[in-house]
């Protein structure tokens, strides 16, 4: 073999080094982008409701990733719970995550009761079990209170009181 094709064979060598070494710097900066979490899921990680704008004795509905949020504002002749209740000043709320605990279905709010139209699941007004196949009440999702408005996504302290009761 010359020493010329040799020279050759060496730059041809560490010319294809040169490119797979900068390919494979490009797939780790792509593999390390795909590892982050979206934008949009970062997002949905906290969804923030004013309380002060819900009317006694209705339900608001809101998303949180990807599930429905049931917020009542109890009126007056409505039965407190407090092992359930989230308080706010001087009114009190049921707060739950607005899927049937038997299979999943979204209950309807009835006034007096949540009902589930699937298998005749129902829910008192506090959210706990009061009928039917559902094993427990609905879930509470986790939460912090930052004034009059209500932090779905972070762990609180009134989030914690609640579920060491429940």
């Amino acid at each position: 073999m010359s020493i010329e094709n040799k020279n050759r064979r060496d730059f041809i060598g560490l010319s294809f080094a040169g490119v797979a070494t900068i390919g494979g710097i490009f797939a780790l900066g792509a593999m390390k982008k795909t590892w982050d979490p979206l934008p949009s899921v970062k997002a949905a990680g906290f969804t923030t409701v004013d309380l002060s704008q819900v009317k006694d004795g209705e339900l608001h509905q809101v998303e949180w990733r990807k599930k429905p949020i049931f917020i009542l504002k109890k009126s007056a002749n409505m039965k407190p719970d407090d092992s359930r209740d989230v308080v706010v000043g001087n009114s009190r709320y049921t707060v739950c995550i607005g899927l049937c605990t038997h299979l999943g279905c979204i209950p309807s709010y009835k006034g007096e009761h949540f009902a589930c139209a699937c298998h005749g699941g129902m829910f008192d007004l506090s959210g706990n079990a009061i009928f039917g196949p559902p094993p427990r009440g609905l879930d509470i999702p986790p939460f912090k209170i930052d004034g009059t408005k209500l932090v779905l996504g972070e762990v609180g302290p009134e989030y914690q009181k609640l579920v060491g009761k429940a």
